[in-house]
């Protein structure tokens, strides 16, 4: 985001242009499709390259190289985009640069520890109870390390206000290279295994990570006041374990359903359901697009007192986010057989799952920005509740339903959960913020 996106007005007011945050979005908009478009290709040649059992496999272990990378996290990416916004403001740079530097090296030191409990903990199950996916778990630990370190890069390039270095790197160069890599082996071998597929995502996610790194430490060096760096572990660590019990609730809504299927169904059935979560991943894009955008505007304005203009900012976006998100929602239900059968005949099995999945993201949409405008004003404490419920809720309710309906009961049980974090958080950001972000209010605020 352009640093003109919030100009500053006599006293501690501010007034927020909405043209600079309009163009911004866009810019974020066009990388943001551009990378899922890439990533959704990637899904679809993969699945076909590789069929649903050994595709199954794949997703298998991405799933759980993602749910470990947040323990490794430490909730440490969220609080840099917390805290660096607010200590630009303030000029505290010795903090700003110390918060940095210090939490990228915590990130790194614990993604190493819990790779060798995480190895030891698939060793010692696997001597006792032989199981399919031991191999490709163990194969794919360094998956772990390296996607935290994307995480924590992409989320400090956020911070700083530049959307290009945060998101290029892992939404467009790293699609491609993956794309490219498995049609090389693909092509050398005939064939291509989940194995072959997890050594090249690990190898892209590394060149992901160096690309990263250089761009951040070349911007932090050059448009940040160069001090002594400030380590404040424990005010850090205090935010932090609050969001990474967020987070990781978080993930376990996105990725235990996937786990939990391939679990107890098997690697075709995790595969059949996968292609329907990332489809219906585009309900939710514009959603995230304009929370990467406006998400250290919210610490802004919320930092400088200014509750006026952050309503202001909350409706304007929360009508960006919610009609585009309706037409797309509407695109995936009418043609969701046809979409699917671009993964292959057999995963249109996945039809009813998409429209659950589809029917739980627009109620994301019609509650706006909920859980990013907790964080990000200080209030990660108070939506703790209601993370941690809905984290067990959503766990409950797979074990349950996945049993009895299959992939459908997985789709289900996520949309519930979902519906119930995001009505939940909306309440608390009316409480404790003072702003309402529904769909609804921004009608009738408009309306008046």
């Amino acid at each position: 985001m352009t640093n003109s996106s919030i100009s500053q007005t006599s006293g501690t007011s501010s007034t927020f242009q909405f043209a600079e945050l309009a163009k911004d979005t866009v810019v974020a908009l066009m990388i943001q499709a551009t990378g899922l478009v890439l990533i959704y290709l990637v899904q679809v040649f993969l699945a076909q390259w590789m069929g649903k059992t050994e595709y199954g496999i794949y997703e298998y272990v991405m799933s759980w190289s993602l749910l470990l990378a947040i323990p490794a996290e430490l909730g440490l990416p969220m609080t840099v985009l917390r805290l660096l916004p607010e200590y630009k403001v303030k000029q505290e740079w010795g903090k700003l640069h110390g918060l940095v530097r210090g939490s990228w090296l915590l990130a790194l030191l614990s993604s190493v520890l819990l790779i060798i409990l995480a190895t030891g903990a698939i060793l010692v199950m696997n001597h006792y109870h032989s199981f399919v996916y031991a191999t490709p778990l163990l194969f794919g630990m360094g998956l772990v390390l390296l996607q935290t370190l994307v995480r924590f890069q992409q989320e400090t390039a956020r911070a700083m206000e530049s959307i290009l270095t945060a998101f290029i790197p892992s939404q467009i160069i790293f699609p491609i290279l993956v794309l490219c890599g498995g049609f090389v082996m693909l092509h050398i071998n005939n064939s291509l295994t989940s194995l072959s597929m997890i050594g090249v995502a690990t190898l892209m996610f590394l060149v992901v990570v160096v690309c990263q790194l250089g761009l951040l430490w070349q911007k932090l060096n050059k448009e940040f006041e160069t001090t002594t760096p400030v380590y404040a572990y424990r005010e850090w660590l205090g935010i932090s374990l609050i969001l990474l019990i967020q987070q990781a609730s978080f993930a376990i809504l996105s990725q235990i359903d996937t786990v939990m299927i391939g679990s107890f169904i098997g690697p075709e059935a995790a595969g059949i359901y996968n292609a329907a979560v990332k489809t219906a991943a585009w309900t939710s894009f514009v959603l995230q697009i304009v929370n990467m955008v406006v998400a250290p505007v919210f610490t802004t304005l919320y930092a400088q007192g200014d509750i006026e203009g952050l309503q202001k900012t909350v409706s304007r976006v929360t009508n960006w986010i919610f009609f585009p998100t309706l037409v797309i929602a509407l695109f995936l239900l009418l043609f969701t057989q046809p979409i699917l059968s671009l993964f292959g005949a057999d995963f249109i099995e996945g039809s009813w799952s998409l429209k659950i999945l589809v029917m739980g993201q627009m109620i994301n949409a019609l509650c706006g920005s909920v859980a990013i405008l907790m964080i990000m004003t200080g209030h990660q404490k108070k939506s703790l509740p209601v993370v941690a419920f809905c984290a067990l809720l959503n766990i409950i309710l797979n074990a349950i339903l996945i049993p009895l309906f299959g992939i459908s009961g997985a789709a289900i049980a996520t949309s519930f959960t979902m519906i119930v974090w995001n009505v939940w958080l909306g309440i608390l950001v009316v409480k404790y913020i003072n702003v309402r972000p529904s769909i609804l209010y921004s009608l009738f605020q408009s309306g008046n």
